[in-house]
């Protein structure tokens, strides 16, 4: 699996580029929010958190600016039916990271729906599937209030992102963040997952 990249840019378009590492070039779809927040030029230095998706006929390589875009991606067509890389790349280019996971804290129907290749149907199906098949919506909420540190919450989500129930990844996660309030997300990460596996 190919997790990340870092090589030279070849060929920069808003949708995808071609990436050189030591002499190979790879294509990278990347949504419109890495594309900007990157502004790739072609002979620039550059660096992608990806995932390899695979299917039959095809192995395509997605490009995130950011772990919490990535995280997004794998959330949306790992946990709701129906959504694939298609339709997650465009909620990526449609709307900030931030502003989606508010929508669905909100039940924002309306806002999802503005986003182009996306039905009020689906962004139901979004919001709902988040909400009650996955616990997510409820660990942003917290987030949100600031009542979780920003690591304990990144560590909840990747372990419900996991298929972790998210009241015992959430013990989890607290019962290591009581050992050490300043444990980084992917000690307090892998501490939960010790705790769960045990």
């Amino acid at each position: 699996m190919i997790a990340r990249l870092r090589g030279t840019v070849l060929e920069a378009l808003p949708n995808r580029l071609v990436v050189d590492v030591n002499g190979v070039g790879y294509l990278v779809h990347v949504p419109l929010s890495t594309y900007d927040k990157l502004n790739p030029v072609e002979g620039d230095g550059i660096d992608l958190r990806t995932h390899l998706h695979i299917r039959e006929t095809a192995h395509t390589l997605y490009g995130f600016s950011s772990d919490s875009e990535r995280d997004m991606f794998l959330l949306l067509i790992d946990r709701v039916s129906g959504i694939g890389p298609t339709i997650a790349m465009a909620v990526l280019s449609g709307m900030p990271v931030e502003n989606f996971k508010s929508a669905v804290v909100e039940n924002d129907v309306a806002t999802l729906s503005k986003i182009k290749g996306l039905g009020k149907k689906t962004a139901e199906r979004i919001v709902l599937e988040l909400k009650d098949k996955v616990g997510v919506a409820d660990g942003w909420k917290t987030a949100s209030e600031a009542i979780v540190p920003s690591a304990a919450n990144d560590a909840e989500l990747a372990l419900i992102g996991l298929g972790y129930k998210q009241t015992e990844a959430g013990k989890a996660v607290k019962a290591v963040f009581a050992t050490d309030p300043s444990v980084s997300a992917e000690d307090l990460l892998r501490g939960a997952l010790r705790l769960l596996n045990s």
